[in-house]
């Protein structure tokens, strides 16, 4: 059976699955260390400046509300993804966060967008790239729709570094590569990004290297693996039994839990026309 990392395939998972994806998105857009890692390459953005923005692979429009319920923002944020499923949901917290005026959210696909050239002043992909097979051509998309001198903001985790803690170092290595190989199309990707977006024609202006490990107690994590053992045997990578991780949660019930991945923002700009 080949592999298919679900975050991938949205468009095509049941609303059971789909649901599972919404809860994980949700809870780690609201965490404490995730909202800082977005408000922080936001801030390197001068989102606010901005009139228009495209949040490319939006989910549930984690970064795009976050934008609209920044101070001093008085533009207008668009969301596409490629699950309608999504997209509802995400018109729906909007709305409910009192937010609908300045967002709106609409199925599509970020490989190939049905916009514009230079319909933005700004673009982010926030956790998109590592879930797509052809991360250089969302790059070039994003900066095709964004302005000259116009802002792009990337971050995602280098899920090459996953990995959590095991009694047995062995079985930890093995559970670690078939849990990236479920749930990650591009685990490498946030490496290669300085490449990238000199491919698509954009220079870079900020990066933002960060570590998220967990140490004794399990908290951003275990939600975390809550959702590989549902999302991980869609992807036929790994069994049920192979996705089950009771041992990760009796490690943190115990204090000896370790799980850690690295992040990364960037912050790069569409070369302005010039005379």
């Amino acid at each position: 059976m080949s592999v298919v990392d679900p975050y991938g395939m949205t468009d095509r998972l049941d609303n059971e699955l789909l649901q599972v994806i919404v809860t994980r998105l949700e809870v780690r857009g609201n965490n404490p260390s995730f909202e800082r890692m977005l408000h922080e390459y936001l801030d390197a953005m001068r989102i606010e400046e901005a009139t228009t923005v495209l949040d490319m692979g939006c989910g549930t429009g984690v970064a795009a509300r976050a934008i609209a319920h920044r101070k001093g923002f008085t533009g207008n944020a668009t969301g596409i993804d490629l699950s309608p499923y999504l997209v509802e949901v995400a018109a729906r917290l909007a709305g409910e966060e009192g937010v609908a005026d300045r967002v709106e959210f609409r199925a599509g696909d970020t490989r190939g967008l049905e916009l514009p050239d230079g319909a933005f002043n700004a673009v982010v992909a926030h956790t998109l790239l590592s879930h797509v097979d052809d991360p250089l051509g969302v790059v070039k998309e994003a900066a095709r729709v964004v302005k000259p001198g116009g802002m792009v903001g990337i971050f995602d985790g280098d899920y090459a570094s996953l990995t959590f803690s095991h009694d047995d170092p062995a079985r930890g290595k093995a559970y670690d590569e078939a849990l990236i190989s479920a749930v990650v199309t591009s685990p490498r990707v946030m490496r290669q990004m300085p490449r990238l977006l000199r491919k698509a024609g954009l220079e870079l202006v900020a990066s933002f290297p960060h570590i998220l490990a967990e140490i004794g107690k399990g908290d951003f994590w275990l939600p975390a693996i809550e959702s590989f053992e549902k999302l991980a045997p869609k992807s036929g990578a790994m069994s049920e039994a192979e996705a089950r991780a009771e041992a990760l949660f009796e490690d943190s019930e115990a204090g000896v839990f370790f799980g850690a991945s690295n992040y990364y923002g960037y912050v790069a700009r569409r070369p302005p026309i010039r005379s």
